[in-house]
């Protein structure tokens, strides 16, 4: 390499031809520049040596010290993220008691806060609760209010305080895979995110959604760079799914290629769910219910503040699963289809501006749901009895007949089959596969130990596998 150089740097150029006295001059003056030449080119040989040895060494330890697995990023599902509080002086409380924290610059835990008294829900309520502000376009806190999730990750962030939280939270999932080796923080890291809100269409503002794609980005970088360079295993489960595939998506292709090995979504379908109709009709039936002493925990079922959230619209159901024309909704003098949504939360009680969200928002989502063209495989339960139709005899206000069919008892059997189309029938996805586990609900998939040893399987399964795709 160095005679390269040296010939490249000293080579003649096409010129006139020289006289005799020009090339003796000519020729002396390299012959005395040669040796500082030399001298140059030598220094430069030894610092560019010493730099790789440098990087070398560097390398050795680097990959000395890394696991030598594929590192797992997990999504919980909803309500599972604990969401962080800090009032501005901009905030107006609803009491004194609101106003407690008022201006100090601290965070303080809003969800979920079970050791709060329960004079404390409606101050919760006021700070949890959304606004959809028209001049940007975008979903935001109600003014004075900043909120942020807790423990960004890490798993340690959600919520695992009691037996029930634990199973609904993947705790059973996190303490599964650090039986097989993973720990937090190294090898095993947990992503959690705003669950107020939802993805939107290109081109719409989503701050929310932007900032947690950026963390998550950095955080699948970061995971994979303090474990030898190895791509990611991205878990998610239920509503974390929603918020995975628009993580995905969104991601350049490159991107996806190199730092993502695998995506395992478990308990979410591509079409929503009936019964998330019948809680969003429970809710607004339930807007002149008496809360007379509510507890923290009840304080997401308060009207006042899930039905202003972006996500109540996420798992309603699309006509990608459930077609233009199945009934799911049938009250004395209508039915109402996945295609009649509009004017079923129109009947139900929504203001007209929620409905237009609704359509403008959150239906070009779904019906835009699409391959994530990442290796996936999806792990759902099947066989145990799923709200399929709900029969309103006695109007909006009244308990519904349920109709059962076949799901998971939250997500039905029809959006569970889209997947193998919306995903597995892309042309670009590469890799797809489905798992259903019979008589698996969708709390269980994460928490029955048979389940869990399926999806751990498939987790570790996706690790093991060679990656054949073009780089």
């Amino acid at each position: 390499m160095l005679s390269i150089l040296i010939f490249v740097l000293v080579r003649k150029q096409k010129t006139a031809p020289l006289t005799h006295k020009q090339k003796k001059f000519s020729m002396a003056a390299k012959l005395r520049w040669l040796p500082r030449l030399l001298l140059i080119l030598s220094a430069f040989f030894l610092v560019g040596q010493t730099a790789v040895l440098s990087s070398t060494e560097s390398h050795q330890r680097y990959i000395k010290h890394a696991s030598g697995v594929h590192p797992v990023v997990l999504l919980p599902g909803n309500t599972c993220s604990q969401i962080e509080v800090r009032l501005t002086d901009a905030y107006e409380p609803l009491s004194p008691l609101c106003a407690a924290r008022k201006g100090d610059g601290r965070w303080s835990l809003l969800w979920k806060n079970n050791s709060a008294p329960d004079a404390e829900v409606p101050c919760f309520a006021d700070q949890l609760r959304l606004v959809y502000d028209h001049a940007a376009g975008d979903y935001r806190n109600a003014p004075g209010v900043e909120t942020r999730a807790l423990s960004f990750g890490s798993t340690r962030g959600f919520l695992a305080d009691n037996a029930a939280d634990k199973e609904l939270c993947t705790g059973k999932l996190v303490e599964a895979l650090e039986r097989e080796g993973y720990r937090d923080g190294e090898t095993l890291f947990g992503a959690p995110y705003d669950f107020r809100h939802a993805p939107a269409p290109a081109g719409q503002a989503n701050r929310e959604l932007h900032l947690f794609r950026r963390r998550l980005r950095a955080l699948v970088e970061y995971a994979s760079r303090v474990n030898g360079d190895m791509p990611v295993i991205l878990v998610s489960h239920s509503q974390g799914g929603y918020f995975a595939l628009d993580f995905l998506r969104r991601s350049p292709l490159p991107w996806r290629r190199r730092f993502i090995k695998h995506y395992v979504m478990a308990s979410t379908g591509a079409g929503g769910f009936v019964l998330s109709m019948q809680r969003l009709a429970t809710s607004i039936a339930s807007s002149s219910a008496s809360y007379s002493s509510p507890s923290p925990a009840d304080v997401l079922s308060m009207p006042s503040v899930g039905r202003t959230f972006a996500s109540t619209f996420t798992a309603l159901p699309s006509p990608v699963a459930f077609g233009e024309d199945t009934p799911l909704v049938v009250t004395r003098n209508k039915s109402y289809a996945a295609r009649d949504m509009p004017a079923f939360l129109a009947a139900a009680g929504l203001p007209p501006y929620a409905v237009r969200l609704y359509e403008t928002r959150a239906l070009p989502v779904a019906l835009n749901l699409g391959a994530p063209v990442v290796p996936v495989t999806c792990v759902n339960g099947v066989g145990v009895p799923t709200p399929e139709m709900l029969v309103y005899r006695g109007g909006h206000g009244n308990a519904p007949e349920v109709v059962y069919g076949d799901g998971d008892g939250v997500v039905n059997l029809a959006s569970i089959l889209a997947l193998d189309e919306v995903i597995g029938g892309d042309p670009r996805q590469e890799y797809y596969k489905s798992v259903r586990i019979a008589n698996m609900s969708h709390l269980g998939v994460v928490s029955d130990p048979i389940a869990l040893q399926r999806l751990i399987g498939e987790i570790l399964g996706a690790a093991r596998a060679v990656d054949t795709r073009v780089m």
